[in-house]
C-alpha cells in the first residue's frame, strides 16, 4: 500500500504524475470540483455577511467517497489541483470535504515533469487562503446575479435565458459591432495600380500616391498618363529588422491557433488541456510571457544545434499587464528536443508544432530586410507613381516560424532620370468598409485589452454567448456587386463595369435577435451588469483580493448592494417596453402599419393593430433577417406563404410554409418537412417524393387503426404502442404493448382493450425492474470558516 496520497484533478493528469513518483505514491483525481452551492435554492446567506454554503454535488459522491476511504490509509496526503484560482479552490473544498488538517502540503507545478513534480513534493506549501477568497468572490457574486436577474429575464423579456456578469459584456461588444456595420455608410474612391516597364525590359508593380474620389477624376489622369513621361526621380534603399513575437499565453494562442490552424477557441483549449495532462506544455491558462532560465539555455543549445550561433539571441521577456495572475511562465514545451510528438491525434500534433516553433523563434535572432522605394515622376501632373520592395537578407527567426509570410519582392536596379515605360494601368472603383466581424480569437483578443476577462475564463465567455443562443458563429455566402473600372489597354482608355462578391462572411460571429433586446434591456436597466469599465473594475478587485489579503465580503457587498436595488426596481417594467418593436412603414395592400418585434417564439413580423377589427397577420423572421436591419420589402415578402406548389388527383391542392419547427408541405391534414429545399423553391416533383416518403412511412408505422375513434396502434421506436390520437401538450398518451398486453400481438387488440389501457384500467403484466438503491455514503463537511 503507497504511503502517499496525492490528489489532481483530471484521470489523465493523474496516470502521467503516476508514472514519475514511483510505487511510494498514489495519485487519484477529484475529476474537478467536488462540492458547489446547492441547485434548488441561491446557497448565500446575504444577511450573514454573504456567507456561502456548499454541499458536495450528486455526480461526485462516489468520487468523494473512494478519496475519504484513500485519506484514511494515507500517512499523507498532498493536493496537487492547478495552479490558479480555480484549482486552489478545488484544493480548498478536499480540504474541506475530506477533513484535511489545514497544513496539509498543496504543491504546484507548471509543468507534467518529472524533475517538476519532484521539486514540488520537495518544496510544498499549504492552500492559499487569499487564491480561495478570490474565487469566491468571483463565484459567489455571479450566483448572485444570475439568480436573481434570470426571474426578471424569464418575465420581461421571451428566449432570454438569463444575463451572466461576465457574458453579458461580451454580448454587448457583438452587438455594438452589427450596429457598427449595418450603421456604416459606404463611400467609393478609386485606387491606381499600373505596371511599368524598365529600360533593361523588367517590369515592376507602382501604386499611385493618391486616391481619386470620382470616375471622372480617375478618367481624366489616365487620358493625361497617355502623352506622360515617365521618369526615375528617386530611390531609397535601407535596412530593416523583423522581430519575433513572445511566446504563447493564453489568449494569443487562441488567436494564433485560429488564424494559423482554423481552430475554434474553446477547441484550442481541450487540445492544449490534454497536451498539459500529458505532460507535453506547461500550463495553458496564463498571461506571463516569462520562460525560465532553464527553457532558455534549452533553446539557445537547440537553436546553435539546428541552425548556427548566429541564428541564436537569448530574450527575456517581462509581463505588462498589472491585472496579470499567479506567476505562471508561458506556453511552452516541456522538451525543446522534441519538435514533434508522436502518437498523438492529428490536430493535437498540430498545437504542439505551434507551439514549439513559436517558443524556439522567441530565442532566435532578428530577420533582417532591405527595404527599397522607388518614386517615379510623371511629367505635366504632381502625383507620383511610388514601387516599395523588400528583400530578405538574413531570415533569423523566420527559419523556423512564419516564413512563408515575408516573399522577396525584387525591383530592377534603376538610377536617377532612369525612363520608364507603361505597361498596364487599372484604376479600380473600392468601396469603404465597416469594421470586421468578430471572429472567436479577436473577440478573445478585445476582451482581454478590455481587461474584462482572465486565461481562466476567456473560452467559456465566448462559448457561453453561444450556448445560450445569444450569438451565433456562421458562414455566410457574399453577394454581387458591380464597380466602376478604368484600364488602359493598346494606348486607349476603356471603360468597364465588371462584377464582385461582397459581404462574404466566415466563421463570424452574429448576435441573434434575443441578444438586441436583451442587451438594450440590461443597458437601459442594469448598466453595471454590462458597462465594460465596471466588469473591468470588479477584475480588478478580484485581482487586489488574490494579492492584498483584501475582505471578500466588502467587494461583494459594494457590488451587490445597487445590483439588488435595480433588481427591485424591475417589477415595475411592462413587457411592452422590452419588445424591441419597429415600425417598418405601410402594407401597399391593406393599408396597414408593417411591424418587426420579439414575441414568446422569436422575432416576427406584423401587419395591423391588435386593436383593429380584423385580426393582424403574423409571420416569423427567417434565415438571416433581424429586427434590427430588416426593410419593409423584405417584411412584406414573408406574408407571401403559404405557397401552392401546385394541384393533384390524389392529394389535393399541395402547399409549402414555414412552421414552428421549419419548412414543411402540407396536402390536405398531413404535413411532410422539408429538408434541402425552401417553401419558395421546392417544386411540384419534389413535394410528390416527400409525400410519398411519408406515406410509405406511415403505412410501415400504422398497425391497426379503429372506425369512429382517434386511437390508433402504431409501431415506434422501442416497440407497438398505443396513442390515444392527441397532440403533445394536449393529453397525448402512449401505452407501450408489451408492457400491458404481454405477447398479445397488437394486431389482434380491439378498441374496448386499448381504451382500457389507454385509461389505465388494465394492470401491467411485465413488471418493471426494480432499482438497485445504493447504500447511502454519510461525509462530514465542517462549515465554512470565515476565511
Amino acid at each position: 500500500m503507497a504511503k502517499n496520497l496525492v490528489i489532481v484533478e483530471s484521470p489523465a493528469k493523474a496516470k502521467t504524475i503516476e508514472k514519475f513518483l514511483g510505487k511510494d505514491f498514489s495519485v487519484k483525481s477529484s475529476i474537478g470540483h467536488i462540492r458547489d452551492m446547492p441547485k434548488k435554492n441561491m446557497g448565500i446567506d446575504i444577511e450573514n455577511n454573504f456567507t456561502p454554503t456548499y454541499e458536495i454535488t450528486t455526480d461526485k459522491k462516489k468520487v468523494v467517497a473512494d478519496l475519504c476511504k484513500a485519506v484514511k490509509v494515507a500517512e499523507k496526503v498532498y493536493l496537487a489541483t492547478d495552479e490558479d484560482r480555480e484549482g486552489e479552490a478545488i484544493a480548498w473544498h478536499l480540504l474541506e470535504a475530506l477533513n484535511l488538517p489545514k497544513d496539509t502540503p498543496r504543491i504546484v507545478f507548471h509543468e507534467i515533469t518529472k524533475s517538476a513534480i519532484t521539486n514540488a513534493i520537495v518544496k510544498p506549501r499549504t492552500v492559499d487562503y487569499q487564491l480561495v477568497d478570490a474565487q469566491q468572490a468571483r463565484r459567489v457574486i455571479d450566483r448572485l446575479v444570475g439568480f436573481e436577474i434570470s426571474p426578471v429575464l424569464w418575465r420581461k423579456i421571451s428566449g432570454a435565458r438569463s444575463a451572466g456578469r461576465v457574458q453579458s459584456p461580451v454580448m454587448r461588444l457583438v452587438v455594438e459591432r452589427e450596429r457598427e456595420i449595418s450603421q456604416h455608410i459606404t463611400n467609393s474612391t478609386y485606387k491606381v495600380k499600373a505596371e511599368l516597364v524598365s529600360g533593361g525590359g523588367k517590369v515592376f508593380e507602382v501604386k499611385l500616391s493618391k486616391e481619386f474620389e470620382s470616375k471622372e477624376q480617375a478618367l481624366a489622369f489616365a487620358n493625361a498618363l497617355l502623352s506622360a513621361n515617365l521618369t526615375v526621380a528617386s530611390t531609397d534603399k535601407k535596412s530593416s529588422k523583423r522581430s519575433s513575437k513572445p511566446p504563447f499565453i493564453t489568449s494569443t494562442l487562441q488567436q494564433e491557433a485560429s488564424q494559423k490552424l482554423g481552430f475554434s477557441v474553446k477547441q484550442t483549449m481541450t487540445l492544449a488541456q490534454n497536451l498539459y495532462r500529458e505532460g507535453s506544455i506547461t500550463y495553458m491558462r496564463t498571461d506571463s510571457f516569462t520562460l525560465s532560465e532553464t527553457t532558455i539555455e534549452a533553446a539557445g543549445q537547440v537553436i546553435a544545434k539546428g541552425f548556427g550561433s548566429d541564428y541564436h539571441h537569448i530574450r527575456r521577456y517581462k509581463t505588462k499587464d498589472t491585472g496579470a495572475q499567479e506567476a505562471h511562465e508561458a506556453i511552452r514545451p516541456t522538451d525543446l528536443t522534441k519538435p514533434s510528438i508522436f502518437g498523438i491525434e492529428d490536430q493535437a500534433a498540430k498545437l504542439y508544432s505551434l507551439i514549439y516553433k513559436r517558443t524556439l523563434a522567441c530565442q532566435m535572432s532578428d530577420a533582417q530586410l532591405q527595404k527599397t522605394q522607388i518614386k517615379i515622376n510623371i511629367s505635366g501632373l504632381d502625383e507620383k507613381f511610388i514601387a516599395n520592395g523588400e528583400i530578405l537578407t538574413f531570415p533569423g527567426f523566420l527559419r523556423v516560424y512564419d516564413y512563408l509570410s515575408s516573399e522577396n519582392k525584387l525591383l530592377p536596379d534603376l538610377n536617377k532620370g532612369d525612363a520608364l515605360g507603361l505597361a498596364s494601368f487599372k484604376a479600380r472603383e473600392s468601396f469603404s468598409r465597416a469594421k470586421p466581424r468578430y471572429t472567436e480569437a479577436s473577440l478573445v483578443k478585445k476582451i482581454e485589452e478590455m481587461g474584462i476577462g482572465r486565461p481562466s475564463t476567456f473560452a467559456t465567455m465566448v462559448s457561453t454567448v453561444q450556448d445560450r443562443n445569444y450569438v451565433t458563429k456562421e458562414t455566410r455566402e457574399g453577394v454581387e456587386r458591380a464597380y466602376q473600372l478604368v484600364e488602359i489597354k493598346d494606348n486607349q482608355v476603356i471603360q468597364s463595369q465588371p462584377n464582385e462578391v461582397t459581404g462574404a462572411e466566415k466563421n463570424k460571429l452574429f448576435p441573434t435577435n434575443v441578444a438586441y433586446l436583451l442587451t438594450d434591456f440590461l443597458v437601459k436597466y442594469f448598466d453595471n451588469i454590462i458597462d465594460y469599465k465596471f466588469t473591468a473594475k470588479l477584475e480588478s478587485d478580484f485581482d487586489t483580493i488574490a494579492t492584498q489579503n483584501v475582505p471578500w465580503q466588502g467587494v461583494v457587498k459594494n457590488f451587490y448592494t445597487p445590483f439588488h436595488q435595480k433588481i427591485e426596481d424591475a417589477a415595475d417594467i411592462s413587457r411592452e417596453e422590452t419588445h424591441g418593436m419597429r415600425e417598418l412603414g405601410t402594407d401597399p395592400k391593406s393599408g396597414k402599419p408593417v411591424s418587426v418585434r420579439f414575441g414568446r417564439y422569436g422575432a416576427f413580423a406584423q401587419i395591423g393593430h391588435k386593436d383593429d377589427e380584423d385580426k393582424p397577420a403574423f409571420a416569423s423572421l427567417r434565415g438571416s433577417l433581424d429586427i434590427e436591419s430588416i426593410a419593409l420589402d423584405e417584411a412584406l415578402e414573408l406574408f407571401n406563404m403559404p405557397r401552392t406548389v401546385g394541384e393533384t388527383d390524389n392529394f389535393g391542392t399541395i402547399k409549402a410554409n414555414y412552421g414552428r419547427f421549419g419548412p414543411y408541405i402540407q396536402y390536405g391534414k398531413k404535413y411532410a418537412s422539408l429538408k434541402e429545399d425552401t417553401p419558395e423553391e421546392v417544386s411540384l416533383e419534389k413535394a410528390l417524393e416527400l409525400i410519398k416518403a411519408k406515406e410509405k412511412f406511415d403505412a410501415e408505422r400504422i398497425i391497426k387503426t379503429f372506425d369512429d375513434s382517434d386511437i390508433q396502434v402504431l409501431n415506434g421506436r422501442f416497440g407497438p404502442y398505443i396513442w390515444n390520437g392527441k397532440k403533445k401538450g394536449k393529453g397525448q398518451k402512449n401505452i407501450t404493448i408489451k408492457k400491458v398486453f404481454g405477447d398479445k400481438a397488437p394486431a389482434d387488440l380491439t378498441l374496448e382493450e386499448c381504451k382500457k389501457a389507454v385509461a389505465g384500467k388494465i394492470k401491467a403484466k411485465v413488471k418493471p425492474k426494480k432499482k438497485i438503491v445504493k447504500k447511502k455514503v454519510t461525509i462530514k463537511v465542517d462549515p465554512v470558516p470565515s476565511i
